[in-house]
């Protein structure tokens, strides 16, 4: 047995199945072709104004009410700065300190019977970026990269989970039945292959009987179960060799 314990929460961002998207009337249809869903304002022509989409509001709510959580009468949204390609305004429209879905829980069910409890911080709703397409090869090696805005905009809720959970077999059940979960609501298609779902995990290892957090790190935009639980236990073995090493 080790004498150190993983320390996992999770991000998971949802794409809603709405037929619009989160500040503007374009459609949303995957597969179609590149930047024909597109106008000023999810493209960020100066002087436009969002709207925002109320059947995302509705299914952020029912989301938040399936986890138990804490719903804001008020709730506002942010400027989430960055400059990056796939994002033509330069800023993510996102919620952070007034989400619409405040503190909740979810509990999954091991295959012996047993629960993870797993605190939710939030469910907040925000806009999704476009997709970057990178020609000649992955990105290090592309020879060029080309948006689709197609995406941009699209409605999405991000559920962030308190670091509740103690290994990546545990992490990976709670997703997959969270994801159980939304698809019975109905508010998302859940698609891993086409990105509809994707999960960040932040790992961290402490001895076990502690309680402080180590340091931590991001395993990002995991689209597939089974491979996220391979990054996190990969990272898990990682953590422990370096601190047996004497590094922190």
């Amino acid at each position: 047995m080790s004498d150190f314990e993983a320390v996992i929460g999770v991000e998971i961002h949802v794409q809603l199945s709405t037929q619009t998207k989160m500040f503007c009337g374009c459609a949303l249809s995957f597969g179609d072709p590149p930047n024909v869903h597109t106008c000023p304002v999810c493209l960020a022509h100066p002087g436009v104004l969002p709207v925002v989409n109320e059947e995302a509001v509705r299914r952020a709510l029912v989301i938040g009410l399936a986890l138990g959580c804490e719903i804001a009468p008020r709730s506002i949204f942010h400027r989430k700065n960055y400059f990056y390609p796939d994002l033509p305004k330069a800023y993510q429209v996102s919620q952070f300190d007034i989400p619409i879905c405040g503190r909740g829980e979810f509990v999954a069910i091991r295959d012996d019977g047993s629960e993870i409890r797993v605190g939710i911080t939030r469910a907040h709703l925000e806009e999704d970026a476009a997709k970057l397409i990178h020609l000649g090869g992955r990105r290090a090696g592309a020879e060029e990269s080309v948006v689709d805005f197609n995406r941009g905009g699209t409605p999405l809720v991000e559920i962030v989970t308190e670091p509740d959970l103690r290994s990546a077999s545990d992490a990976a059940t709670f997703l997959r039945q969270l994801r159980q979960t939304l698809l019975f609501l109905g508010v998302s298609d859940c698609s891993m292959e086409e990105g509809s779902m994707r999960a960040d995990a932040n790992v961290s290892i402490r001895p076990v009987g502690s309680h402080g957090f180590g340091t931590k790190t991001e395993l990002k935009n995991m689209n597939s179960f089974r491979f996220l639980e391979r990054g996190m236990e990969a990272e898990i073995a990682r953590q422990e060799e370096v601190l047996r090493d004497g590094g922190r």
